[in-house]
């Protein structure tokens, strides 16, 4: 992976003094921390982020001690998630006020793997979000409908704002990947930023892990943080068998 031309600078999280807040939100497919941890948690840690929304969380064995120590190198705390949400795992810095979290294990079909999405109510500033982690299935007809699920529990949160990572499991021209982004924008498709594709490990290179915001929140830049400073084409190859999606948003104070 050549990654000697550099990113154009992303902003940085920061609270305006009207209480808007630029927040930096990083999807990740962690294989369940099988891979080289180590080399995770300096990506993570590159992209600076304020909420992380993980997929394929550790489930089993001592899950939230693999969990809480992934946060800790990262310097950050984990939100909720992991096993109780059958994957999906949300963690955030300090700067993220939380007012509520809750787990929801999704409709199990049988012979599937159980799905479930890591949800949370955090405010930065005067900026008050919904935020989501989910896997969606591996069968279309259920992924369609954990896509659907998944906006109707958008709705159901009230927040102002919503922001939803995931492992889409499906490229963009596919029905569920056009159901979300038919409701909220699709962040790399809103705004452009380092590279495309986030699987490319067997198969044609594709993206198949997005980031989706709500209407009213502005995407400042979304994409692949290839070429970002203290990124290291080692480190992502090492870390997991996916790529890293990093997106910058401003979210304006709720009146």
């Amino acid at each position: 992976m050549d990654l000697t031309s550099r990113l154009p600078a992303l902003p940085q999280s920061r609270t305006e003094a009207d209480g808007s807040a630029v927040v930096r939100a990083l999807g990740y497919n962690v294989r369940s921390l099988r891979d080289d941890e180590d080399a995770l948690a300096r990506v993570i840690r590159a992209c600076a982020p304020d909420l992380v929304f993980v997929q394929e969380a550790p489930r089993f064995f001592r899950w939230r001690k693999h969990a809480a120590r992934l946060a800790a190198k990262c310097d950050l705390v984990v939100l909720t998630g992991g096993a109780t949400a059958a994957g999906p795992l949300l963690m955030c810095s300090l700067r993220a006020t939380v007012e509520r979290t809750e787990d929801v294990l999704l409709p199990l079909t049988p012979g599937l793997h159980r799905r479930g999405l890591a949800t949370a109510v955090v405010r930065f500033g005067a900026a008050r979000t919904a935020v989501f982690s989910a896997h969606l299935s591996l069968d279309p007809a259920e992924r369609r409908a954990q896509a659907g699920e998944l906006l109707s529990r958008i709705t159901e949160a009230g927040t102002p704002y919503a922001i939803a990572a995931l492992d889409v499991n499906e490229t963009p021209d596919g029905p569920a990947f056009r159901t979300l982004a038919g409701a909220l924008q699709d962040c790399r498709t809103a705004a452009p930023w380092g590279g495309e594709h986030t699987f490319t490990r067997s198969g044609r290179p594709r993206r198949i892990d997005a980031v989706f915001a709500s209407r009213g929140v502005e995407v400042l830049g979304c994409g692949v943080p290839e070429g970002l400073d203290g990124v290291s084409g080692a480190d992502l190859a090492a870390a997991t068998d996916h790529l890293p999606v990093l997106a910058a948003l401003r979210l304006p104070a709720a009146g």
